[in-house]
């Protein structure tokens, strides 16, 4: 897969959605974004140019000066790389991307499985094993981010920043008087 941010919504507002993600992409200076609806309901692909990360802190930097032009989408989270949806490659990729980790640092695993028959204690527990760190679910240092689509797998090892929660950001927002 080519897309390397994936974003949620409604599926009644799919459509709108889908062009608000494209629009905001190339507002914050991405001419070369690409959006397509996935084949699972209320799921967007994208691809940015920005890369994952950038793209995403550039979004929620948007959001906080033009709040109006995030009405559908829900959350958008990056894909630093998809692999084959198996425990082994799944592993691998994670052990790869998890150099970037301090052995002082906490982490925290977070599955989002569509069209699979595989359980996220299936995926936890070998990807946890190769951590010595401390896992912290409240405020870790680090996200897993393990987002199994059928038979691809995206696999982010990020900080939590690193991913955008609209609507409840918008909301914090809100209770600042923006």
């Amino acid at each position: 897969m080519k897309y390397n941010l994936l974003a949620t919504t409604e599926q009644l507002t799919i459509s709108e959605a889908t062009s608000e993600l494209w629009m905001n992409l190339r507002a914050v200076g991405d001419e070369e974004a690409k959006v397509d609806r996935s084949r699972v309901k209320g799921l967007i692909l994208g691809w940015s140019s920005l890369g994952p990360i950038e793209a995403i802190h550039s979004l929620r930097d948007y959001m906080e000066e033009e709040p109006d032009r995030f009405k559908n989408i829900y959350r958008i989270m990056p894909i630093i790389s998809w692999v084959k949806t198996s425990i082994e490659d799944i592993v691998e990729e994670v052990n790869r991307q998890k150099e970037k980790v301090s052995d002082d640092e906490t982490f925290r695993i977070t599955v989002e499985k569509r069209r699979t028959n595989l359980g996220r204690l299936e995926i936890i527990e070998p990807v946890a094993d190769i951590f010595d760190n401390d896992v912290d679910l409240e405020d870790p240092d680090w996200t897993v981010l393990i987002n199994v689509l059928g038979n691809k797998t995206g696999v982010s090892v990020i900080r939590p920043e690193d991913k955008l929660n609209i609507q409840k950001e918008k909301y914090e927002l809100s209770k600042k008087g923006h």
